[in-house]
């Protein structure tokens, strides 16, 4: 079983990772993760641990995973402003049909901000690619 790990093993942070490399060959047969590096994704930036010097398949690797994980991150952003809009959906029904006067109170005004602030950008924003298309 041990045999089947990974040679890297990336502990995921904030703006990228830490990275171990995996040793399963010694005496003791145990699993031993020696950092490596640090990683920051949105710098793309790579930066040996200590005094380390990173070997070409290490950097190989080590790119490998950043460009899995932005994708990874790209799509996740997508989704959860999908999700959103289903929040918004939802919203918009309890308001309709469940929400007390009182629950409106505390919601309308932060929501209708929130919505202005939101159109003015999309409404900007499509304005932008318009002209340029066109």
């Amino acid at each position: 079983m041990a045999g089947d790990l990974p040679e890297y093993y990336f502990r995921v942070r904030e703006n990228g990772a830490f990275v171990f490399r995996v040793d399963t060959e010694n005496r003791q047969r145990r699993i031993d993760m020696d950092q490596i590096a640090v990683v920051n994704i949105r710098k793309s930036e790579i930066k040996p641990h200590g005094d380390r010097e990173l070997t070409e398949a290490d950097l190989a690797a080590i790119r490998e995973w950043m460009a899995e994980r932005q994708e990874i991150l790209a799509h996740r952003d997508i989704d959860d402003i999908l999700r959103a809009v289903d929040y918004l959906n939802t919203t918009a029904h309890w308001a309709q049909s469940r929400a007390t006067e009182e629950q409106l109170e505390q919601v309308t005004d932060a929501l209708l901000l929130a919505m202005h602030d939101l159109r003015t950008v999309l409404v900007r924003k499509k304005a932008d690619r318009l002209t340029r298309e066109g």
